[in-house]
């Protein structure tokens, strides 16, 4: 989440990349990053950046998505599925190797799911391995997994970082020193700089791979960020964080710019379990005094669709539901007197990233106008993975979900950092998770959205566009996020 995915928050949630401007005989690309994670394990932290630079890239899963979304073969080169869609059965690819050497095979993809669904486990979506019974080596290349009920989302949660399949050798010092069987390898990583990887020659698609290394830069200051494109220190900045700049590449015939969707929810997140925010009318009164086409121009310069619940607007079973609470100021007010906490001062602690930043402030004065003073708390995202994400220590804060199919936060219970706990929607997304025909699921997350729309359980601000910047020559890039990861294999830099 993402940003999480956190979900993996964005944070989306949850988000960004380049290349050396003079060429050389080794394809370099460095990309700009606004994000830099505090680990490089996508199994054990929600931290959006580490999918994006780990995930598909240095570590690999059974399935793997393309961008339209569809789930596609990776280590698992096929399967198949018995008749009650509960027992699924992968064949491995040949000769895989992990970037120590080391064979990969089916007794590691045992140990990673093992890890995955044990008591002790970090993994930020421990929450897809639930539905699985058992997970067999039939033998070297063959993966038995047994589900306890039907999963509808199993093969496309098979394809994301939090299911990485790696060694038990290797798997406790992963967050520093990465040992995957990707394309790419780990370099090196100085921290507040920049991260490398070079190209894995002993990965079964090399000859598909154009790219020797891959640098991705970490700079968080939208200024900085554009210097370091307009000097071409920076090949791409997939992630741009400065909407406002973008105008400058387009009549640039240098670069190109792009802007795509992403599964990003950006919510101001109430934390439902500590008063005022377990009272449902004043969640209410926050909605009302929320003005979103205001934060969107003034956070995004207008670069954003608007969300009235979560989930996406390109998505199948999307409801509008962005008039549920028309913004008026004077009703806000009334409302916040009529629960009891006009004039209440109230947190809104956010992380460093400007989408989030920029929107505080203009939800400040929007709260400000309806009579309640919140004080913006700008924190770093160490600290806010630690206080807000895992101690549940706010009031109020702004944060991407950038993970796909991530309605089912809302069913984590009061233990996720939402603090909402309410059985009619674990219910709901439990019948969501198990509907298997298309149609039939859309009525459900139609039903999910309305609900959390009604209980105004978080301000559903807008869907996190994917806003990039890229130099005429870098290719092969997505247009577009439908996971928190972005695949290298097949970027080039044209002659």
């Amino acid at each position: 989440m993402s940003e999480l995915t956190l979900s993996r928050t964005l944070p989306a949630l949850t988000l960004a990349f380049g290349l050396m401007a003079s060429a050389s005989a080794a394809a370099e690309l460095v990309i700009g990053m606004q994000q830099e994670p505090t680990s490089l394990d996508p199994t054990a932290d929600a931290t959006a950046s580490i999918d994006s630079m780990m995930t598909q890239n240095v570590f690999e899963s059974l399935t793997t998505v393309a961008e339209n979304g569809e789930v596609q073969p990776n280590l698992a080169t096929s399967w198949e599925v018995s008749d009650d869609g509960l027992t699924y059965t992968f064949k491995l690819a040949e000769g895989v190797t992990f970037h120590d050497g080391s064979t990969l095979d089916a007794e590691d993809v045992v140990y990673s799911f093992n890890r995955a669904m044990g008591e002790d486990s970090v993994n930020p979506s421990k929450d897809i391995f639930e539905p699985i019974e058992s997970v067999t080596a039939v033998d070297p290349q063959t993966v038995e997994i047994t589900l306890s009920g039907k999963d509808a989302f199993f093969l496309f949660n098979m394809g994301q970082g939090d299911s990485a399949i790696v060694a038990a050798e290797t798997a406790d010092t992963n967050n520093a020193n990465p040992v995957g069987s990707g394309p790419f390898k780990f370099d090196s990583w100085t921290r507040g700089d920049r991260l490398t990887l070079v190209k894995n020659p002993d990965h079964r698609d090399a000859a598909e791979v154009a790219l020797d290394k891959v640098v991705f830069r970490f700079i968080s200051d939208p200024a900085a960020a554009t210097a370091a494109m307009m000097a071409e220190e920076l090949d791409a900045f997939p992630g741009f964080p400065a909407p406002e700049l973008l105008p400058q590449f387009e009549a640039d015939p240098r670069f190109r710019v792009n802007v795509g969707s992403t599964e990003g929810e950006v919510i101001l997140a109430m934390n439902n379990a500590k008063p005022p925010f377990d009272n449902v009318e004043v969640r209410r009164a926050v909605a009302t005094a929320i003005d979103r086409d205001e934060i969107i121009e003034g956070a995004m310069y207008g670069q954003a669709v608007p969300i009235g619940s979560f989930y996406p607007p390109h998505g199948t079973a999307y409801v509008d539901l962005t008039d549920a609470y028309p913004h008026d100021s004077a009703k806000a007010e009334e409302m916040f007197e009529a629960a009891g906490v006009a004039g209440a001062t109230m947190t809104l602690r956010v992380p460093p990233f400007p989408y989030a930043t920029r929107s505080a402030e203009i939800i400040q004065n929007q709260l400000s106008e309806a009579g309640i003073d919140a004080e913006v708390e700008n924190v770093e995202w160490g600290f806010w993975i630690d206080e807000v994400y895992k101690k549940k220590n706010y009031d109020m804060t702004i944060i991407a979900h950038t993970s796909p199919n991530d309605m089912g936060n809302f069913a984590r219970g009061s233990d996720y950092f939402y603090g909402y706990d309410n059985a009619e929607m674990t219910a709901l997304w439990e019948k969501i998770q198990t509907e298997v025909d298309p149609e039939a699921r859309n009525e459900l997350l139609k039903q999910g959205q309305q609900m959390l729309s009604d209980q105004s359980v978080h301000g559903f601000l807008f869907q996190l566009p994917l806003l990039g910047v890229f130099r005429q020559e870098v290719e092969g890039y997505w247009s577009s996020s439908p996971v928190l990861y972005m695949p290298l294999k097949n970027v080039r830099i044209a002659d």
